[in-house]
């Protein structure tokens, strides 16, 4: 897998390795963190070098690739498009040129629900028109769009999993969320309630009940586990296709401030700052395609469930990956 030494790709790795999978993690380790690779074999190398993922995939006798390594600050790329561009369309075209040269013939791809835009009706499902607000949202859906052809040509059969807002950490305790800068809401929220920055509020005026953004919170551990399901399904039945991967219940920011509150016993201070350019009022999935088709059911749909396992790995882990 590319990228498994990030966030989602760790908790990935570990679901592949308790399936009885083999796993290989390709990681420039840019973005990524080593002492996440607990499960699988770590290559280090970048996906925007054709040769050294050709290698990789031929050394390794690799059967099928899961896509993780991606930028993916909305915020930056508004100001940096060209980064987003290069390494998310670029790397991932790249990695889908070396599966084709070495006959790989799975991908499973870590998409957005960026992709849609600003919703015109709610919960989204596959079928919402495409129309993304931002770079990051553009250049998952460039991917996207590539892939049917991608398959035409190499018969690569693929899972777009467009995620909504990840969140929580593994339930063990073993990995968790750990970015720099961090840009998520909740480990943002756990971070000011023990007593770092102000967690900073983008808006309160959106046409929503409290006036934050609402946002469908997903379980890490339950998208690693879609993840595992859709390369199943793409190996047995040969079908390609997206998939929304949500809980269909939107949480304000409010809330989620206030579940952590509750978890950690701690007041969350923060701040009213502007909205930040590219962020949809509303975001929630209609998961139902990915209930019948991978039959797939998210396990932590719970919000304070969610928030619990983050707490508890950064309570062990106040300084990251990096903690001595």
């Amino acid at each position: 897998m590319t990228g498994g030494a990030g966030y989602i790709g760790s908790h990935a790795a570990k679901t592949l390795h308790r399936a009885g999978y083999r796993v290989v993690v390709f990681d420039n380790l840019v973005a990524g963190h080593r002492a996440a690779v607990k499960y699988g074999t770590l290559v280090t190398g970048d996906i925007g070098d054709l040769a050294a993922v050709r290698h990789a995939l031929r050394a390794h006798e690799i059967f099928a690739v899961m896509h993780f390594a991606a930028f993916l600050d909305v915020g930056e790329s508004v100001r940096n498009p060209a980064k987003y561009y290069r390494n998310n369309v670029v790397g991932a075209l790249t990695v889908l040129e070396a599966m084709a040269a070495e006959s790989v013939k799975y991908f499973v791809f870590s998409s957005t629900c960026a992709i849609y835009g600003e919703p015109i009706e709610t919960p989204i499902a596959e079928t919402h028109p495409q129309q993304p607000i931002n770079a990051y949202g553009e250049s998952k859906l460039a991917v996207e769009r590539a892939l049917p052809h991608v398959e035409r040509a190499h018969g690569m059969r693929w899972a777009a999993l467009r995620y909504f807002n990840a969140a929580g950490a593994d339930p063990d305790g073993e990995i968790g969320e750990d970015h720099s800068p961090e840009i998520h809401l909740i480990p943002r929220a756990i971070q000011a309630s023990a007593g770092s920055a102000r967690l900073e509020v983008f808006g309160d005026d959106y046409p929503t009940p409290d006036g934050t953004c609402l946002r469908d919170y997903i379980h890490v551990a339950d998208l690693a586990d879609a993840h595992v399901r859709a390369l199943e399904a793409i190996a047995e039945t040969g079908k390609s296709g997206a998939y929304n991967l949500g809980t269909g219940h939107p949480h304000s920011v409010r809330e989620v401030i206030d579940a952590v509150g509750r978890v950690t016993g701690r007041t969350v201070p923060w701040t009213l700052a502007p909205r930040r350019p590219g962020d949809p009022a509303v975001l929630y999935a209609a998961p139902h395609k990915a209930q019948r088709e991978l039959h797939w059911t998210p396990r932590f749909g719970d919000l304070e469930t969610i928030v619990r396992t983050a707490w508890a790995w950064h309570e062990a882990h106040p300084e990251g990956y990096d903690q001595k």
